[in-house]
């Protein structure tokens, strides 16, 4: 008998009815918080207000949650923002202006990179987290210089911006308390006028 056809108890409906993202990002939130090490199945539960049983449910083991955090974050940071740029088929020189205002989305870009920090001190110690985040930079990377090369440069020079681009974007989220928002502002500017000028 699969779960999914495994009737719950009276009990078990009086409770919320937890997803695996659900699970994931409480993991996420724990590992900003405070680290790789405190997120455990019993923390999780008492936090999500369930037994460690509505885990297991989902996942095999902590192993498995981590695994598949690692792919929520992959997913999310990287593989649907280069998904919906696609869909809007934007075009390269516009794209990359808006590859450069990433940082400064708000709310929204301050939890990324809280999350990426995050996952970056993990991978430091842990061969599947710097696995994925191996991934991920090399993917982004690719992204950025074939958007160079569509504005004509050729694959060296794209190669050169795109890790050029990609160090700002990173130093951004990172540094984000350096500097007034028209400083940072100002830098942004600066690096879009380089990055985007001819090499002639």
């Amino acid at each position: 008998m699969s779960r999914s056809s495994v009737p719950r108890t009276s009990d078990a409906s009086s409770k919320p009815q937890l997803t695996p993202d659900d699970w994931i990002r409480a993991a996420a939130e724990v590992l900003v918080d405070k680290s790789v090490e405190a997120v455990r199945v019993e923390v999780l539960s008492k936090d999500l207000g369930v037994t460690r049983g509505s885990f297991y449910w989902h996942f095999k083991d902590r192993d498995d949650l981590l695994s598949h955090l690692l792919t929520w974050w992959r997913d999310t940071a990287t593989e649907q923002i280069i998904e919906r740029f696609e869909k809007r088929n934007v075009k390269p020189r516009e794209l990359l202006r808006e590859l450069l205002a990433l940082p400064f989305h708000g709310e929204a870009a301050q939890v990324a990179a809280a999350t990426e920090l995050a996952i970056r001190g993990w991978a430091r110690r842990d061969e599947m987290a710097r696995q994925f985040v191996d991934e991920v930079d090399a993917k982004r990377l690719a992204y950025i210089a074939q958007c160079f090369s569509a504005l004509g440069f050729d694959i060296s020079e794209a190669r050169k911006r795109a890790f050029a681009l990609y160090s700002y974007e990173l130093a951004e989220s990172l540094l984000s308390n350096q500097g007034t928002d028209k400083q940072r502002d100002e830098r942004r500017v600066f690096m879009e006028r380089m990055l985007l000028r001819d090499e002639h």
